[in-house]
């Protein structure tokens, strides 16, 4: 049976998803249209995206079987009120709005089946990371629908969603994080006098590399990984004690943590 998914909101995110459902092999088996409340932008996206983008939250919800909430979180009351006439029981909504819980859509809209997302940007390249969790009223088979979406642009797990705030956390500001710990030790490398886009390429590669490494580590453990570099008395072993000695292990559960505890408040 197809599909007809609408999109309210085409931003960057929102796009990575419909760019991976377009490449995906479930392109035949759905149509998807878009709608931004601004003609301009709306015009826009129709452009960038390949798609249709309307001017009204309302048309796009009477014509989606599934109806995609990408809009930013604070816009997300006005769309659901506008919207909630429009909804019936045989439509899903899944919204990708950071901290805003599935109680909180079914306050303003009822007892519809709904499923969140947490996505992230590397969805623009296709290497995304999402967490997903139903609302009381979704099926395993609406997490089965929207799972083989996101696969267009990536990986995905079922979560519950008191743990969302944590893949917001790992994954959702994650890679931020990780451009920040490849960039230290690019700008490392360049006080030592190396090269700065030298240096930059060697830490990218070997991030690349290294979770490759990870990703296909099959019975090996992440420690042993990591023991198999650090050999006692080399001079990645040094390198290990300092992390060790200043306690990275705690720097990044302190940064994981006050993010997840970020992303709640948000949510409240």
């Amino acid at each position: 049976m197809n599909k007809k998914i609408g999109f309210i909101g085409c931003g960057k995110m929102a796009s990575a998803i419909i760019k991976g459902i377009l490449n995906s092999c479930c392109k035949p088996n759905v149509e998807i249209k878009g709608s931004e409340v601004n003609c301009e932008i709306a015009e826009l996206a129709q452009e960038k995206l390949g798609i249709t983008v309307l001017s009204d939250n309302r048309a796009l919800a009477i014509d989606s079987d599934v109806i995609f909430i990408a809009t930013k979180p604070n816009y997300v009351q006005n769309v659901l009120e506008e919207i909630k006439s429009e909804l019936t029981d045989e439509k899903l909504i899944v919204s990708i709005a950071a901290g805003v819980s599935t109680e909180k859509i079914q306050k303003i809209i009822g007892s519809h089946r709904i499923v969140r997302i947490m996505p992230n940007t590397p969805a623009l390249v296709k290497e995304g990371m999402s967490g997903v969790c139903k609302g009381e009223f979704a099926t395993d088979e609406d997490i089965d629908f929207v799972t083989s979406l996101l696969s267009g642009i990536g990986k995905c797990i079922e979560v519950n969603e008191d743990q969302i705030d944590i893949v917001t956390a790992i994954s959702g500001s994650g890679p931020a994080f990780f451009y920040k710990v490849i960039e230290d030790m690019a700008r490392a490398g360049e006080k030592l006098g190396l090269d700065y886009d030298k240096s930059l390429m060697l830490a990218t590669q070997t991030a690349i590399g290294s979770a490759k490494m990870i990703e296909n580590r099959g019975e090996l453990s992440v420690a042993t990984l990591i023991d198999n570099v650090a050999t006692k008395g080399g001079c990645t072993f040094v390198g290990i004690s300092v992390m060790n000695e200043e306690h990275s292990d705690k720097l990044f559960y302190d940064v994981i943590d006050k993010t997840a505890q970020k992303a709640n408040e948000l949510g409240k």
